[in-house]
């Protein structure tokens, strides 16, 4: 990039947030002490670091061609990984990471002290429930076409002594059914940010000329009774409301890879888990009409699933915009990473937190449709924050 004129952009001197669509696309370095950018699922994953390019909102289009970019400049090392990272709105800029692998394992927790711990619900739970019902209220109106709308919230932590983002991912990283990650974002002046997660839900997997994505839709927490915890999974896959949840999904997943593949078949719902929670999922392979497809630029068509945002997307997405009054950012974007070939690995960013340096904002949501009840999907975004509470050291009673 200097070469070509342009000066790296110091990461302190960029905005907060996905940046407005007039951001510049220079590369900011990522150096110093910025958190590493860390991708881990089973026994292998990247970490590393690197520098950020912001890339220009057109539904992950621009994403997939900067990344391909990158990967260009970054030489031809083996093994050499491009992550990339959309937000939920499609009207915001994405970023694109040039990694310079560290090795495999995560850095040190530091000691330090725990400190005091605060947490804000936003919205209030009362707040949270009246949205549930006007979102119920919406898809049972006469005309509507709603099916489903995915509702969020969040927590907001403070802690007098700061978050140490290596402790954190260690505790979330005790989970192998997830990608533990960690990426850091542009900051404000004189303040870092990273957006940390563990994520159970496979977007898209690409590999040559085939493709596999793995939706979850309908959720139940996980119980430390085991007879409690057998009978909340085995209700889910005989509840009507989460079938229901469920269906719309995997229609828009198979509908969104039809236009790449010759062939796709899926499986029959069947039950996954976390630590902490029981998903209904459903496995979808296909061929790929063309192994030159890439990993981003599928992942791109796919994302939003109705997972997190509903169907019909577009009428969902006006309804979150009504009736939720927190910004989403990377809540329920997308998070992945592609090699030289195209191939690569995309999930969808959800049990995340923006983490700050003495503030971290928590999100969670729930599948709205019709039958919803307000105080259910209140319990279910409760639970859907236990993983992260605990691995910050907070009990989810309190």
């Amino acid at each position: 990039d200097r070469a070509r004129g342009r000066a790296p952009i110091p990461v302190a001197m960029t905005a907060l947030g996905p940046l407005p669509r007039t951001a510049s696309a220079a590369p900011v370095a990522l150096g110093g002490e910025a958190a590493p950018l860390v991708l881990l699922a089973g026994g292998s994953g990247i970490v590393g670091r690197g520098a950020i390019e912001i890339v220009p909102a057109d539904s992950g289009a621009s994403l997939g061609a900067a990344m391909a970019d990158l990967q260009r400049r970054s030489g031809d090392e083996a093994g050499r990984r491009v992550v990339g990272l959309m937000p939920f709105r499609a009207d915001l800029p994405a970023y694109a990471y040039a990694v310079e692998a560290i090795d495999g394992n995560l850095p040190e927790p530091a000691a330090r002290p725990r400190g005091t711990l605060t947490v804000r619900q936003d919205p209030s739970p009362q707040n949270y429930a009246a949205a549930v019902r006007a979102a119920v209220e919406a898809i049972a109106a006469e005309g509507s076409g709603l099916r489903k709308v995915v509702l969020a919230r969040s927590l907001v932590v403070g802690s007098s002594e700061g978050f140490d983002i290596p402790t954190l991912l260690s505790r979330l990283r005790r989970d192998k059914s997830v990608l533990t990650f960690s990426v850091p974002l542009p900051a404000l002046p004189g303040e870092r940010r990273t957006l940390v997660g563990a994520t159970p839900e496979l977007l898209v997997r690409k590999r040559a000329g085939t493709v596999i994505s793995e939706p979850l839709a309908g959720s139940a927490a996980r119980s430390s009774d085991p007879a409690t915890d057998r009978e909340r999974a085995e209700g889910l896959l005989r509840s009507e409301k989460d079938l229901r949840e469920h269906r719309p999904v995997v229609e828009a997943v198979l509908d969104a890879l039809a236009p790449y593949c010759t062939g796709l078949r899926a499986s029959a719902p069947a039950i996954a888990s976390t630590a902490t929670m029981w998903h209904l999922g459903t496995r979808i392979e296909g061929t790929l009409r063309s192994a030159d497809t890439t990993a981003a630029e599928l992942a791109a068509a796919l994302h939003p699933t109705p997972a997190v945002c509903g169907t019909p997307r577009e009428a969902a997405r006006a309804l979150i915009a009504a009736l939720e009054p927190v910004e989403r950012g990377f809540f329920a974007g997308a998070l992945g990473w592609s090699d030289a070939r195209g191939d690569g690995d995309w999930h969808v960013v959800i049990r995340c937190a923006e983490i700050g340096e003495r503030t971290a904002r928590l999100f969670a949501g729930a599948g709205i449709v019709e039958g919803s009840e307000p105080e259910a999907e209140l319990r279910e975004t409760e639970a859907k924050f236990a993983a992260l509470l605990r691995a910050l050291g907070i009990e989810e009673a309190a």
